[in-house]
């Protein structure tokens, strides 16, 4: 299910268990005698709690596993990939509303973040962080340009890179990654100034992606983390077409 929030319905499994477990704690348990067995709605509902309360603080305040199921993100991310999102990079942040609780850093050009699509909040998309908060982005026959600097990049060549492809390799700040252009697509040329507290974001595969030159900008709430690592490959396992850039591995 595309429009599916596991994250939002992980929240309040573990709100309604840990209810049942307060209440099973402070009131029937201390009427049961030791040879009684616990009730059904203990075994199959407090006794979730305690489990599901340590998936959640894990999967909110650390590290969560996504998938890519999109093209969006090459040649840096390919379809098949299963990567590990830092959740406390950007700092600690409300597991529903997304305001930072704890601020720990902000995100810098180049990273590449998993956030909340502005337009469909319950679904996630990983794009790369072009623009900072009152940065003016232009791009003008596919050259990117941040405050008036073109952005550093050298054309790269190979036997991998398709035909229809030009690759360069573009520097942001300490990151250096590849991007691709599309011979056969036009330019989507223009000029964004991005507002306080949002950001612009951009997919690797310049002219394969549904990024902010289309939608606009990503409030700093809608930010769920950094990517930091692919830990595994599988490309049977995407065999149906995806609306989302991430899936969530429940």
């Amino acid at each position: 299910m595309e429009n599916f929030d596991f994250a939002a319905a992980l929240f309040w499994a573990v709100v309604a268990t840990g209810v049942l477990w307060i209440f099973d704690k402070l009131v029937t348990a201390k009427k049961r005698v030791p040879q009684d067995s616990d009730p059904w709605w203990v075994e199959y509902g407090a006794g979730f709690f305690p489990v599901l309360f340590v998936v959640f603080a894990v999967r909110s305040f650390a590290y969560e596993p996504y998938q890519i199921p999109s093209e969006s993100m090459m040649p840096t991310l390919k379809v098949g990939d299963f990567i590990l999102v830092n959740r406390w990079t950007y700092g600690l942040r409300a597991p529903l509303s997304g305001d930072v609780m704890i601020p720990i850093s902000e995100p810098e050009r180049g990273d590449v973040m998993v956030f909340r699509f502005p337009k469909q909040t319950n679904v996630a998309y990983i794009k790369r962080v072009v623009g900072l908060p009152g940065d003016v982005i232009e791009l003008n026959n596919k050259r990117l340009t941040v405050n008036g600097q073109a952005v550093e990049l050298q054309g790269v060549t190979g036997p991998e890179i398709p035909v229809r492809v030009d690759q360069f390799t573009e520097t942001m700040g300490m990151h250096q990654f590849p991007t691709w252009r599309d011979k056969l697509r036009p330019a989507r040329d223009g000029r964004w100034v991005v507002p306080e507290g949002e950001y612009f974001m951009m997919g690797d595969n310049r002219d394969n992606s549904n990024d902010s030159r289309f939608w606009g900008f990503v409030p700093d709430h809608l930010i769920i983390g950094q990517a930091v690592s692919v830990w595994m490959h599988w490309d049977e396992f995407f065999s149906l077409p995806s609306f989302a850039d991430v899936r969530s591995i429940p």
